[in-house]
């Protein structure tokens, strides 16, 4: 579990945007707002430009730097975060300008990734990130990347790299890939292992803060870290649960989305995501209470399509049920259930919604096998679950759960 051991004074920061249309520039830096506090900066101040295009030295306008500047010095502000990818060039220009530390809003996101990974894999995927993003910058950066020391957008397994050559990190992103792509062999296997031992996969995947882990925990005692921020975990958590219908499902708890995920990152948590394309059944977790339900959702279906999981069930699982303030605008239906994951309420009906969008592997049964029939209670035993047993005058009398090689043999015993 997450501890932050570490009790540092929030960086004062102030928000910079310029707003070309291409994206809906205010949720953008609703988001930001809050990626700042998940890292530990308290926004100050926000300053915003609507622009045709953005500045190629300096992506937002001189004047309105000079204005930045000035609020900067009001708001004693320590550090900028634009809500843009900058260039090595417009870090160093802006800086030079404002006289204070400038990052951007992928520097900042890799920053939270860099404190929030824990195991191996997270580590490396990482840093990984942060050396493909800061190679083409190094030209342009001098003074940035010789900065050392504590502070957003410096910290993680990246930081001793700052002053490397071009060849040392391009030698370096060969070694990182090279151990992913070890540990990426690794749970391809262990993917297929499950599949040739039958075992049921539910990917819980969602934006960002939506209550995955808290699902998780609250389904199966998993002992995730849930924290009311952005990115809270990283790392892959599986657990198995059972079913009203008697069989088990592994239910695998994945990284949280975002919209505008730098594209590095996408491609060095691409193994892990992969296990939504790998899984039987897909729960997208969203968050009724967010007025942003709806756009950070099709975020969610955009990368499962990409990870090619278009023809895997999914259920809209609708979190924080207990705080939604429009419940009537939505409808349960056979694959959407509300829910609140920190009530533990509608689990019964998301565990059932579960069992039945799930593939048939095996169908719970209840037979009288008669005695020269045994050997079909030995491979029901063998293959699947047998959860009562009695011996009547008749034959054995079982309830159990009948995998689907056997089905068509038991039907003739069923107790009707």
């Amino acid at each position: 579990m997450y501890e932050n051991k570490t009790e540092e004074k929030p960086t004062r920061a102030v928000l910079a945007s310029v707003d070309t249309g291409e994206f809906d520039a205010e949720a953008s830096l609703n988001e930001l707002c809050e990626l700042a506090a998940t890292a530990n900066a308290e926004v100050v101040g926000i300053i915003t430009q609507k622009k045709a295009s953005y500045d190629s030295a300096t992506c937002m306008g001189t004047g309105r730097l000079e204005d930045l500047k000035e609020q900067i010095d009001t708001l004693e502000a320590e550090l900028v975060i634009f809500d843009h990818e900058l260039t090595g060039v417009q870090v160093r220009n802006i800086e030079n300008i404002l006289d204070v530390r400038v990052i951007d809003r992928t520097t900042l996101i890799l920053d939270i990734f860099a404190q929030r990974a824990r195991t191996k894999e997270g580590k490396l995927q990482v840093e990984l990130a942060q050396q493909k993003y800061r190679l083409p910058r190094l030209t342009g950066m001098g003074v940035s990347l010789s900065r050392l020391g504590g502070g957003i957008g410096t910290r993680g397994p990246g930081e001793t790299k700052l002053e490397t050559d071009k060849r040392h990190i391009k030698k370096r992103i060969s070694y990182l890939e090279a151990e992913l792509d070890e540990l990426k062999k690794h749970r391809t296997f262990s993917r297929s292992r499950r599949k040739k031992d039958g075992v049921l996969c539910a990917a819980i995947v969602g934006y960002t803060n939506v209550g995955k882990s808290t699902l998780l925990n609250a389904l199966s005692d998993a002992g995730v870290l849930a924290e009311n921020k952005l990115f809270a975990t990283l790392d892959i958590t599986s657990r198995s649960i059972e079913l009203p219908d008697g069989r088990d499902v592994m239910l695998i708890d994945t990284v949280g989305l975002i919209r505008r995920l730098p594209h590095n990152l996408v491609e060095a948590f691409k193994s892990t995501l992969e296990e939504a394309a790998a899984a039987d059944i897909i729960l997208n977790v969203q968050d009724m209470s967010s007025p942003e339900r709806e756009q950070q959702a099709e975020v969610t279906r955009q990368l499962l399509s990409e990870l090619g999981c278009d023809g895997i069930p999914q259920i809209n699982v609708m979190n924080k049920y207990d705080i939604a303030i429009d419940r009537d605008i939505l409808f349960e239906d056979d694959k959407t259930v509300f829910i609140s994951a920190r009530e533990h309420y509608g689990f019964d009906r998301l565990l059932k919604c579960i069992s039945e969008n799930l593939p048939e592997t095996s169908r719970r049964m209840k037979l009288l096998i008669p005695y020269d029939k045994t050997s079909l209670v030995s491979r029901i035993r063998n293959t699947g679950r047998i959860f009562t047993e009695e011996f009547t005058e008749n034959g054995t009398l079982i309830d159990a759960l009948v995998d689907y090689r056997l089905i068509s043999q038991s039907e003739e015993f069923e107790c009707r």
